[in-house]
């Protein structure tokens, strides 16, 4: 009996086996072009699953005890560059260490209390925050910008028992507001070697004298990976900041982001946004730790220095969020663009007009845009750095999160149901209400101290009697390859006319014009008006003069007449978030009233066919209905 098929035989197997493979690489590519990238992605986030398993088992259970393993195996590698000096992942490991000593020895800290951390851009934010870890204490992150009213109302919310904050942080704090502190039992740590205050403890005059030795490692132990690590603050854009939860496993998968973006160990991570928000926290510096990656850390956003800080430092992947490539943008093009290392970036809110741009501008880099919020239970990535796309529900999707996208009514600002009370589903093409589905691999946590709010986060009963639904406040839109594209914030969008305008559209029109650097769009009422009428808010280019006549030809072009903006107020500088998210609320509150803003005013002349100044006379005549809208 021959076993072996002779040569000839074995020859032609290879060859039909190589042309049939060959033949169904093709036919994917061409009926299916994202399969692989799809089945790489899966790939991806299952390898990942399978880590977190295996490192459970091994006693890895928190970002912490990841930390400790990254400082075990690699402890002299630079961990954080700041302001050119080095700390290597040794170098943090014993001055966490220290500062844990410190908590130790002079506070009455136990293991599950809250403590607050209000710091900057500093390595010592993360010596703080990991010296605290080691501890066992979930970490507050606050916004070193707040102040009064919701600083306390943040403290409070999240139970904390003692707040630790930056020198000038506590310079700029009232004094009566640090000894209400203090009256409520919430002992006060300023990162300095003196302090004004007698009842205030300092803590670097305390360093020298306690060891850099380890705490006691029960201390740290988590007995539930669903346990609270931290809470970090949600900006606050719609009233006080709310503390969403997140678990010490939420705090790991965070981490995991860039590590799904095909991120290496070799690479050089540069951080400008604040620390305080997960995307810098997490998905940055906790992106270097899985990585066990370099992390270039910016005290503060500068456009001017960022890319000569990227040449520098030979960086080769950065976060970004909101407008930051925006802003990069707008600055005067040098020879030298192009002259980088950075190869990736990851991040959230770049429009399509600015994703063209800056890769026109700064090369071929490729741009991981992805959808999420802090308190949510999701995570979308556009894997496949297609222009627009904040994500992708590819072939495998169904393998990795369960969404839906609900028909949503922005006049009446409710989900639109059937006539058995059950939630619609948008078509392909249309912006629905991006919900998704609670489940114990996608468990909601909430808000700190907040039950009411974060049971307002959910849906129930939407399709089937028990189902629970996380619902973003986000209106998306699914095109037919399955991109996902972020539409409209609900409340952003609104409707005049008897139509739904979606700001963020009529934003990317105007962004078109060369005059136009950055543009705010919004709805505001008018007295007897039903709906809301648009109005943009828009900051010049430097050297730059407004052209109403421009304007007008431009939105009649590009938009439908219901869409178009009939009021225009010129900013010198747009107001946002620390995270740089267009701030609406008060210019909504503010109106088109010109007695009451100072900047210029504009308003839609159809007979002059332009924008031309808005005056006290045209006002009054618009809000009598003498001037028709």
């Amino acid at each position: 009996l021959d076993l072996f098929p002779p040569s000839s035989m074995l020859y032609t197997w290879l060859s039909t086996l190589a042309g049939g493979a060959l033949v169904l690489y093709v036919s994917l590519k061409i009926f299916s072009p994202y399969f692989w990238d799809d089945l790489v992605f899966l790939w991806r986030r299952k390898t990942f699953q399978l880590i977190l398993k295996k490192r459970a088992s091994n006693g890895v259970l928190s970002l912490i005890d990841l930390f400790l393993q990254r400082v075990e195996k690699i402890p002299h590698k630079p961990f954080i560059i700041y302001e050119g000096k080095v700390h290597t992942y040794q170098d943090v490991d014993k001055r966490s260490n220290r500062i844990a000593q410190v908590f130790l020895h002079h506070g009455i800290l136990k293991k599950g209390d809250t403590v607050a951390l209000m710091m900057g851009n500093e390595p010592d934010f993360i010596h703080v925050w990991f010296g605290l870890a080691k501890l066992g204490c979930v970490v507050a992150f606050l916004n070193f910008n707040i102040r009064s009213k919701s600083l306390l109302h943040c403290i409070n919310k999240s139970a904390a028992k003692a707040l630790v904050i930056a020198e000038d942080c506590l310079e700029s704090l009232e004094k009566d507001f640090i000894f209400h502190l203090m009256d409520n039992n919430v002992t006060i740590w300023v990162m300095s070697s003196s302090s004004p205050f007698q009842q205030v403890h300092t803590i670097l005059d305390k360093l020298d004298k306690v060891p850099d030795d380890p705490v006691p490692s029960h201390l740290r132990s988590v007995t539930n990976q669903r346990n609270t690590a931290m809470y970090i603050f949600t900006s606050g854009s719609t009233g006080f900041p709310k503390a969403a939860i997140i678990s010490h496993l939420k705090a790991l998968i965070a981490c995991s982001a860039f590590s799904q973006c095909g991120t290496f160990s070799q690479d050089i991570m540069y951080v400008t946004l604040p620390l305080y928000h997960i995307s810098a926290s997490l998905i940055g510096l906790g992106g270097c730790i899985e990585l066990g990656a370099t992390c270039i850390l910016k005290k503060k956003f500068s456009a001017s220095q960022f890319w000569n800080d990227c040449r520098k430092y030979k960086v080769t992947v950065f976060l970004y969020i909101g407008e930051l490539c925006r802003y990069l943008c707008n600055l005067p093009s040098k020879e030298e663009d192009r002259v980088h290392q950075v190869r990736l970036a990851l991040g959230n809110g770049m429009r399509p007009a600015i994703w063209k741009e800056f890769l026109r501008r700064f090369g071929p880099i490729k741009i991981f845009e992805f959808y999420g919020a802090t308190e949510g239970n999701s995570f979308f990535l556009n894997y496949t750095n297609k222009i627009g796309a904040v994500g992708r529900a590819g072939i495998f999707s169904k393998f990795i999160h369960s969404f839906e996208l609900l028909k949503y009514d922005v006049w009446k600002q409710e989900i639109m149901k059937d006539e058995y009370g059950k939630c619609k589903k948008a078509p392909i093409g249309e912006p629905g209400l991006m919900a998704v589905k609670v489940t114990q691999q996608t468990p909601f946590y909430g808000y700190a101290g907040n039950k009411e709010f974060s049971e307002k986060k959910l849906l129930r009963n939407v399709f089937v009697e028990g189902d629970v639904y996380f619902d973003t406040g986000d209106l998306l839109v699914m095109d037919q390859n399955g991109f996902l594209y972020f539409s409209d914030r609900v409340g952003d969008t609104f409707r005049w006319k008897g139509e739904n305008v979606a700001t963020l559209e009529v934003s990317e029109i105007i962004g078109m014009i060369d005059f136009v650097q950055e543009v705010n769009v919004y709805g505001v009422s008018v007295e007897n008006y039903e709906g809301r009428i648009g109005m943009a808010a828009i900051v010049l280019r430097p050297g730059q003069g407004f052209d109403g006549e421009r304007l007008y030809k431009h939105v009649v072009d590009f938009l439908p007449s219901y869409a178009r903006p009939h009021f225009v107020r010129i900013m010198d500088v747009m107001q946002t978030t620390a995270t740089f998210k267009h701030q609406k609320m008060h210019l909504v509150n503010d109106g088109f009233n010109p007695e009451i803003i100072p900047e210029p005013l504009y308003f839609l002349h159809e007979s002059a066919r332009s924008y031309i100044p808005l005056t006290k006379q045209i006002y009054k005549e618009v809000i009598s209905g003498e001037i028709r809208l």
